[in-house]
């Protein structure tokens, strides 16, 4: 069969594995040189190209297309939805110039808050994880304090005596992982790979099983949004059996630590399709917070509203949307204690809804959750892409309101 050069002239029957592969091959580049560039062996490009295996990665994808010279996603795709992959979907923040600087220029920074005791630090720290999980426009918010908190603790650490260093590290450790939240999808890679690492090397020098175990969530979160998910999932995985022996026993925090290494796991394992592994997860931190069913991690907000969300999300990863609006309506929305999971939800029972081809039913969950929290759909790619979908595809009746709501948000771009 003789094809065009072009890629965008690709015929329309051909698989994504089918793209890659002959846009590689018009590369004129190896697939162990491809596999090379993302990664990943030469086996698993091979079977990803003969269609032995799904892309369900959206890193994955745009890592391809870089190593492609592939402007468009939908290049490799066949969408008719373009998405830019020099952006990889992502929208930025006003907050984030401050954030880089804060971040690059924090080993000699001065702060203003730099004299106060490193208790009086943590609490800073916990209430602008508070803000993070109540303000509907959580970024914003948060962004505003963010910047001055990371350079308040490179200042604690520097001033803190042996015996106050552990704590002062331990505190540094909870606001680089806000600053892994805030920076995930707003940020370049680098600047995000720096919160995560800081992130890991603060919980080390604070010396504490718990925390090591909770930066594994926070390094889970960069290899999965990266494409690794085997290796985001043994992670969490061994942190998780770091804790496991110790749950009776243990403080709220470290079963909240380990229930969110478990849903961690839950999603990672539905991204990968493997749906009995997925699920087994879920049922463990099902269990975990059934022990504590009015506790709430305060980073993670592990908890049993928080299961309720997640349930959601692995049935939509699973391509099975049937069983995640099931899932969606016996969650309890008052009963998830973050704006930003509450709408969440919301976000994965309309990307259900789009899957079922109920575009109706999509655009009023999409509604839910922009009122819920319009920064929490805004900086998150998939659902800038369900919105965009929507205002493309809906039917007449209801398409000046998918419209609108990709307006809303900034999606119609």
């Amino acid at each position: 069969m003789n094809l065009p050069e072009d890629v965008t002239e690709l015929p329309a029957e051909l698989t994504t594995g089918e793209r890659i592969r002959i846009t590689r091959e018009r590369r004129g580049m190896s697939g162990q040189v491809l596999a090379g560039l993302v990664g990943r062996s030469p086996d698993w490009l091979t079977k990803i190209e003969r269609g032995d295996r799904d892309l369900r990665s959206l890193p994955m994808l745009i890592r391809l297309a870089q190593a492609l010279r592939v402007d468009d996603l939908s290049k490799l795709t066949g969408h008719d939805t373009v998405i830019p992959v020099d952006q990889g979907g992502k929208v930025s923040h006003s907050s984030v110039p401050a954030l880089r600087e804060a971040i690059h220029s924090s080993i000699f920074r001065r702060s203003a808050y730099e004299l106060g005791t490193v208790d009086e630090l943590r609490g800073r720290v916990r209430q602008a994880w508070v803000t993070w999980h109540s303000s509907t426009h959580q970024r914003t918010e948060v962004g505003a304090v963010l910047p001055d908190l990371l350079i308040a603790c490179h200042a604690a650490v520097r001033r803190a005596d042996s015996d106050d260093r552990r704590q002062a590290y331990a505190v540094m450790a909870e606001a680089y992982a806000l600053a892994q939240q805030f920076a995930a999808h707003t940020t370049e890679p680098e600047l995000y790979w720096l919160t995560v690492d800081r992130a890991r090397m603060a919980a080390e020098e604070a010396d504490d099983p718990v925390l090591l175990a909770a930066a594994a969530w926070i390094v889970g979160h960069g290899l999965r949004d990266s494409g690794h998910t085997e290796e985001a999932l043994r992670l969490v995985s061994e942190a998780a059996d770091t804790l496991r022996g110790r749950l009776e026993e243990g403080p709220d925090i470290l079963r909240g630590t380990f229930g969110a290494l478990c849903l961690h796991a839950a999603v990672t394992a539905a991204k990968e399709g493997r749906e009995g592994e997925a699920w087994r997860w879920w049922g463990e931190a099902d269990r975990t917070a059934r022990t504590s069913p009015s506790y709430a991690h305060p980073w993670t907000m592990f908890g049993m509203g928080n299961v309720a969300v997640h349930a959601v999300s692995i049935g939509v990863d699973l391509r099975t949307p049937g069983a995640a609006l099931r899932r969606a309506s016996d969650a309890a929305p008052e009963t998830i204690r973050s704006v930003e999971r509450r709408s969440r939800l919301f976000l994965d029972a309309a990307r259900a809804q789009y899957a079922r081809k109920e575009h109706a039913g999509s655009v009023h969950y999409l509604r839910r959750a922009i009122e819920t929290s319009p920064e929490a759909v805004r900086f998150v790619p998939s659902g800038r892409r369900l919105e965009a979908d929507l205002a493309l595809n809906s039917p007449a009746p209801i398409r000046a309101e998918a419209r609108e709501l990709a307006v809303t948000v900034g999606a119609d771009a």
